[in-house]
């Protein structure tokens, strides 16, 4: 064993982090790797008892269940063709206006992501969908990229969410509650990027035309009305069956993933969309993305174990603390570690190594941590579209026509993470945009 001191083993574990992801390896892998290093380094083969300890307690966690549920009810909702009949309405309904389809993209998005729970869905969805038809219409590539990557990571934010389910657990607060808290933040970055597009469309129609007259005339009103009303009926019952069953206090969060998983199930079969390789397909797809989470779960939990334990925390916490920007300087800078940690680290990873630091810091400071939480979830909406290694832009390029570059999905997306900081600015000067609704839906 070596006598390492905190300060060392705080830039040596983060270094080697960085360095690790730059090497092109997986998260869990370097996060257990290094948690395994530094643990014998520091304690020797006792370290395993510790690692032992802390992946049973992940194993043993009820609430975590609900993640391959809502997986589960998020790969069914995907092969329903629930998203192709809402987003087809909602291209006639918006199609007129300037920049319709990319409006249609954000509110599709948006109804999706509060049935799904995860962001590859959406961004997959409505890549194959929204973004060949965007370019059919002379959409600006940018543009229709732009609002692809950021509708879809509301997918994360907006409930219900794997990623605040994660956050409940390791915040020990009500994932109910947290749910109610987020609704507010998703509404209102949907609503930023509605109105950056109409104002870019407005001011430059080139970028995003609407459909021609003869278009929009073939569909009459009440046709379009029809296929509104028609295709929000399967979003609003599974979203009322899972959040309202939660809200209403009649299931648990874990119990209303069963639901949730249940009546996806049904949509499936309503519309005849399944078979018995579509089946197969599905339960693999969630196996083997309830498998990424929890493989990167446990890697981070031994990682934290062994930062916090070797005196990392006190490192880093007394640094923050010590720089003297008082409540909101303190503030600011925690906002900006968690942007640059969000351009190299994984969701979950960023989740399990901060909240150990950062919560104590945001009580002590006097914040309320419902809102100190959600903030972040807030804040890392950016994680998924800042490179190099924003998931929401690999996703696209995977669907994405030959002649859309990764550049175009690069640069589209850079002005919706500037949205999503004005996002997060709004629901700091207007707390009650997190903490209202928590407060009438959840006792």
């Amino acid at each position: 064993m070596l006598e390492l001191s905190p300060e060392a083993v705080t830039i040596l574990m983060f270094t080697g982090l960085i360095a690790g992801l730059l090497m092109g390896h997986s998260l869990a892998f370097v996060l257990g790797g290094l948690a395994v290093i530094f643990g014998l380094l520091g304690w020797g083969p006792g370290c395993f008892y510790m690692f032992a300890g802390r992946i049973y307690n992940i194993m043993d966690n009820y609430i975590l269940i609900a993640i391959p549920l809502f997986i589960l009810m998020a790969r069914f909702l995907d092969g329903s063709g629930v998203a192709e009949k809402l987003f087809d309405a909602m291209r006639y309904l918006f199609g007129p206006v300037r920049g319709g389809i990319a409006i249609a993209v954000i509110v599709v998005s948006t109804l999706f992501g509060a049935c799904t729970g995860i962001i590859g869905a959406s961004v997959v969805t409505m890549g194959l969908l929204g973004l060949p038809l965007m370019l059919k219409y002379g959409y600006d590539k940018r543009l229709s990229c732009g609002c692809i990557t950021a509708g879809g990571a509301l997918g994360i934010l907006i409930p219900p969410s794997i990623m605040l389910i994660v956050m409940a657990n390791q915040a020990n607060l009500s994932v109910g509650k947290l749910f109610a808290g987020a609704i507010g933040p998703g509404l209102v970055l949907s609503g930023l990027y509605i109105g950056y597009i109409l104002i870019k469309c407005g001011l430059n129609p080139k970028l995003g035309p609407p459909i021609s007259k003869e278009e929009r005339e073939a569909v009459s009103n009440k046709d379009i009305t029809l296929m509104v009303l028609r295709s929000m009926v399967p979003p609003l019952i599974l979203i009322l069956g899972v959040l309202g069953s939660i809200f209403l206090g009649v299931a648990t969060p874990t119990e209303a993933s069963g639901v949730g998983a249940m009546l996806a199930f049904f949509l499936v079969v309503a519309y005849r969309k399944i078979n018995w390789k579509g089946f197969y397909e599905v339960l693999k797809e969630t196996a083997v993305t309830t498998s990424m989470v929890l493989i990167v779960l446990c890697g981070a939990t031994c990682f934290t174990g062994v930062f916090l334990g070797l005196g990392g925390g006190d490192v880093v916490r007394n640094l923050i603390l010590g720089v003297g920007f008082g409540k909101w300087g303190t503030f600011i800078v925690m906002m900006i570690i968690l942007f640059f940690l969000g351009m190299f680290i994984d969701w979950i990873g960023i989740v399990m190594i901060v909240f150990p630091i950062f919560l104590p810091i945001a009580e002590q400071l006097g914040f309320d941590k419902l809102w100190f939480v959600v903030i972040i979830a807030v804040m890392l909406q950016d994680s998924f579209l800042t490179p190099p290694f924003g998931y929401a832009l690999f996703y696209l390029k995977g669907v994405a026509p030959p002649e859309v570059k990764t550049k175009d999905i690069y640069w589209g997306s850079f002005p919706f993470w500037r949205l999503m900081e004005l996002g997060l600015v709004i629901c700091v000067l207007f707390p009650k945009t997190i903490t209202w609704l928590p407060s009438i839906l959840v006792d």
